[in-house]
């Protein structure tokens, strides 16, 4: 992907490799759909979503896999989980031949809801 300065995740999407461009569509459909208050933005030059001022979630495309960022602290049964996408520090990657685990990937998006929620309370983590 050659081009950067992206002004929407529209454009975003459309640059990345056809191959993920599908997996995209559905990761950002899913956000919306369970933080509909969040603002899509460009952050790093990937695909983010902002709420409360706060970034809560990047997604990436590439030619293999899509990405989130980063990935959240959860529960025992939540690391192990997500530990056979990690792929580096704060890194979730997720395979284009292998079905997007959506129940996985709304799991991650709440727990960085509540995170942005206790932040917008002005509470510490």
């Amino acid at each position: 992907m050659a081009k950067t300065n992206f002004q929407s995740i529209d454009e975003y999407i459309a640059a990345c490799p056809p191959e993920s461009q599908a997996y995209l569509k559905q990761i950002r459909k899913l956000i919306r759909t369970l933080v509909p208050d969040a603002k899509e933005k460009i952050s790093y030059q990937i695909a983010a979503f902002e709420r409360n001022g706060k970034n809560l979630i990047h997604f990436a495309g590439w030619k293999k896999h899509v990405s989130l960022y980063p990935v959240p602290a959860g529960s025992e049964a939540f690391e192990r989980q997500i530990a056979k996408y990690a792929g580096g520090k704060g890194t979730v990657k997720f395979p284009l031949d292998e079905p997007l685990p959506l129940k996985l990937i709304e799991r991650v998006v709440k727990l960085h809801l509540a995170v942005n929620k206790k932040q917008a309370k002005g509470e510490s983590k």
